[in-house]
């Protein structure tokens, strides 16, 4: 098996310049045409708004300026050096992959709290913009909103990357903020004990897909353990 040798280091990939564009278009679009971010969008399968596209769409769609922003530049951060190191083929699957891996856990999260909150995943309820019918206690109710409500963003593919970065690069020094140092390996476990954490503290106000950031990290970790069997960890 051959492996991929840059020539020399592209600081604008060919995956990662077309992810931005099309990221950048898709949000072009959702601020002249609104309808399409509830349409791209990903919903709980058993919602009545859920369609098998959105499987995908959901992953290049944005809901402001600041959610695409962080996304984007921490593609560009670090997904830089790792389409330079495996090449566009082996990146976009990666990328892809953890996206989806993303979306499948946290799916599989809300189900688990669905059930847990009404003992079915297919409760007699009826969302309509606001209103919800059916006899729930506050907490069942707290539980049905966040199941239903739709899911955007790279995010989950983004900390697959952070994760394959910090595997592969982990004693490269990471600035915070542009000023304090860290090493890669530290900076991805403190941002994975932090979603772990507010994943399972739940908060009601909190409307971040933690356990999708958790997905795309653990997809991101099988993959380069898996590609990596035989090779060796760069520095």
């Amino acid at each position: 098996m051959t492996q991929f040798q840059p020539t020399r280091f592209n600081y604008l990939p060919p995956v990662i310049k077309n992810l931005l564009i099309i990221n950048g278009l898709v949000f072009l679009a959702t601020l002249a045409f609104p309808g399409l971010l509830e349409k791209f969008a990903l919903y709980f399968p058993t919602s009545p708004d859920f369609q098998p596209y959105q499987i995908v769409t959901h992953m290049f769609t944005h809901a402001d300026l600041g959610h695409i922003f962080f996304n984007m530049f921490s593609l560009w951060m670090f997904g830089a050096v790792l389409e330079n190191v495996w090449g566009p083929k082996r990146f976009l699957i990666f990328y892809l992959i953890t996206g989806l891996g993303a979306a499948f856990l946290h799916m599989g999260f809300n189900a688990y709290e669905l059930y847990t909150a009404v003992g079915t995943l297919n409760p007699d309820v009826i969302i309509t913009g606001e209103t919800i019918s059916g006899n729930y206690s506050q907490h069942q109710l707290q539980e049905i909103i966040s199941s239903f409500a739709p899911t955007v963003g790279a995010s989950g593919a983004v900390y697959g990357i952070l994760v394959a970065f910090g595997l592969l690069f982990p004693n490269t020094l990471i600035y915070l903020y542009f000023l304090l140092p860290i090493k890669a390996k530290y900076l991805m476990i403190i941002f994975i004990a932090i979603e772990v954490y507010m994943g399972f503290v739940n908060s009601p106000t909190d409307n971040i897909a933690h356990f999708a950031h958790l997905g795309g990290a653990l997809f991101g970790f099988l993959l380069v353990k898996y590609w990596g069997r035989n090779k060796t960890r760069f520095y």
